[in-house]
């Protein structure tokens, strides 16, 4: 398979690093406005595919992206001091404007994968400006909360973090949802393994492992500026799904799909993703309280939404 990443910056080449050790792909080409610093980045991550898997990578233009099934789309500029969101969401805009036509003039049958933020406001956006079918445009969405929240879990309950199933849904923001109800640990629901190991899941517990999750990005970008490593690997496992046509449900945003999902923004559901992009949205069961919630992140996001156009 051959990927193409537009937008070299950390988020991209975490993403480019992490797909060459996975073996996510055969061919990489990496495009940015600095064609410097994508040529610098390509043949960094070249030189360790010999300790990883045979990858072939370089910095090219959209041209170059003629065969690329999968499209990864980490460009987008930075907020300015004293910018407001819908400043800076009108500044991204004009980005994907220029941006889309040359990526599928290049490759028009690829799937889109977003991984700018706000990433669900954007893969709307992309939705829309592409004119693609909704399923062929997905957001990174909660891949990489849902990944803290089962890694925060497995180190409470000392068990391997593959071993723990539970979601986070809706924005990949700060109105996420964690869907504590649906939890399970080896095939066991949270609260019967809990109740089996003696590490009870008390609100004081559930309150520390949910505020891990929802500020996780706020402490590591005051640490050291920014979040890539995380998302790296998440973008990387979106493409091996696609690649191996797993139909592997993860926590995607996408306008794809009817099971609970609004069809005027995109949300973060489990999607079943195959080669082709979004092959089904499932609508996980939740509690009365999860449900509400749920309600309220889908809201925001829709009023966040209406604040621009494209």
């Amino acid at each position: 398979m051959k990927v193409g990443i537009v937008g070299c910056g950390l988020v991209g080449s975490s993403a480019a690093y992490a797909m060459a050790l996975q073996g996510a792909c055969n061919e990489l080409v990496l495009l940015d406005l600095n064609a410097k610093m994508a040529r610098a980045q390509a043949e960094d991550i070249l030189h360790a595919t010999p300790f990883s898997t045979p990858v072939r990578i370089w910095a090219g233009e959209y041209p170059e992206l003629e065969g690329a099934e999968v499209v990864v789309l980490a460009c987008g500029v930075g907020q300015r001091p004293g910018e407001s969101r819908l400043e800076l969401l009108g500044r991204n805009a004009k980005v994907f404007e220029e941006v889309i036509p040359k990526v599928l003039k290049s490759t028009p049958g690829a799937v889109l994968l977003v991984a700018s933020n706000p990433v669900d406001i954007i893969t709307t956006m992309v939705t829309h400006i592409s004119g693609l079918p909704p399923g062929r445009v997905i957001g990174s969405g909660t891949i990489l909360d849902t990944a803290r929240f089962r890694t925060l879990l497995a180190e409470y309950l000392s068990v391997s973090a593959q071993s723990v199933h539970a979601y986070v849904l809706g924005e990949h923001g700060d109105s996420e949802v964690l869907i504590w109800s649906g939890a399970t640990v080896g095939g066991i629901p949270l609260a019967e393994f809990a109740q089996q190991t003696g590490l009870p899941v008390t609100p004081e517990v559930k309150s520390r492992i949910d505020d891990g999750v929802r500020r996780a990005a706020y402490r590591i970008i005051e640490g050291k500026g920014a979040t890539y490593y995380g998302i790296g690997a998440g973008l990387s496992r979106i493409v091996r799904a696609l690649r191996m046509d797993e139909r592997a449900v993860l926590t995607l945003s996408s306008l794809a799909g009817e099971a609970g999902n609004p069809d005027d923004v995109s949300v973060s559901l489990p999607r079943i993703l195959g080669a082709r992009g979004v092959a089904a949205t499932l609508c996980p069961v939740m509690s009365s309280e999860e449900l509400e919630a749920f309600g309220r992140t889908v809201k925001a996001l829709q009023e966040a939404s209406r604040e621009i156009r494209y």
